[in-house]
């Protein structure tokens, strides 16, 4: 449906872009994950038409980027300007009016779930409504291909599960999702296929399964850095974790030997606990820890 070949896009003094090349798939929820820097917001936003490529470039159902792509995307920017004073109906009759046709006022509002603050003026939204309101205005004109630019950030955990709900309920009438996250558990729980970037490259694609079973072969085991003495951290290798209450951390492919190595030195397996590897594992592994400006 979307395809990006040899995309490079190149400032002054910095290649935010240098040579990305993908496809999404039409009814897919593609995710594209990076840390700060990496150029995945460059990417959108040739992707979504607003900036102009330095070379490559992006074709939509076989075709450059037209009136076409236009008509048939949506966009949920990180940042979106309401008009002062409007009630939220009033914001989706506003921005409705900017589209020959789309989808009708009340499906808008089920699938985003307003009906209860249809009245209510959208300065006075809570952070979950505002998003709500704003994936409501990206689906005004019925697109097929939507464009989600880290929509949960700042949400509390009930908010974020609950828009979850609603990009399933967007993906289930087939619509094609682009979505960019800091959430690696969004990711995978969203996602059906995924590329991180650094650095202006590409440098993992597939699907989060499919990820974690090409990367790892081991998993977690956590205990409590006061179950943990001496004689273990002699033995084996191991990194704390800083927690409210710090843990210690063992990557292992052998839980048995493991188990039993802790066990010979003494160490407590109450608190133990093991667990699979994650995206996020993943994408600090493959990223690096260092904080990006």
């Amino acid at each position: 449906m979307l395809q990006v070949k040899d995309l490079h896009k190149h400032y002054a003094d910095v290649k935010a872009v240098n040579g990305v090349s993908f496809s999404v798939t039409e009814g897919e929820c593609f995710g594209l994950l990076g840390p700060n820097g990496a150029g995945k917001t460059t990417t959108i936003e040739v992707m979504e038409g607003i900036s102009k490529p330095t070379s490559g470039e992006i074709l939509y159902r076989g075709e450059p980027q037209g009136s076409r792509f236009r008509e048939q995307a949506g966009i949920q920017f990180q940042s979106t300007a309401l008009q002062d004073f409007l009630t939220v109906a009033e914001q989706l009759k506003l921005f409705a009016s900017f589209y020959p046709k789309g989808l009708s006022f009340d499906e808008l509002v089920e699938v985003c779930a307003l009906e209860k603050y249809l009245n209510r003026d959208a300065s006075k939204l809570s952070g979950g409504q505002r998003q709500r309101l704003l994936l409501a205005i990206a689906l005004v004109n019925d697109p097929d291909i939507v464009f989600l630019d880290e929509p949960t950030t700042g949400l509390d955990p009930q908010a974020r599960l609950n828009f979850w709900d609603l990009v399933n309920k967007i993906k289930s009438r087939n619509k094609t999702v682009l979505l960019t996250t800091h959430y690696m558990e969004e990711a995978y729980n969203l996602c059906d296929e995924i590329v991180i970037m650094d650095h202006g490259k590409i440098i993992a694609q597939g699907s989060p399964d499919e990820l974690l079973e090409e990367h790892f072969q081991d998993v977690i085991i956590e205990l409590p850095m006061s179950d943990f003495n001496e004689k273990a951290a002699a033995t084996m290798p191991y990194r704390i974790l800083e927690k409210v209450q710090p843990t210690v951390e063992i990557v292992t492919s052998d839980v048995n030997a493991t188990l039993a190595e802790l066990l010979s030195a003494n160490v407590s397996l109450s608190g133990l606990q093991v667990r699979a590897r994650t995206l996020e594992d993943l994408f600090i592994e493959l990223t690096g820890k260092e904080l990006r400006a």
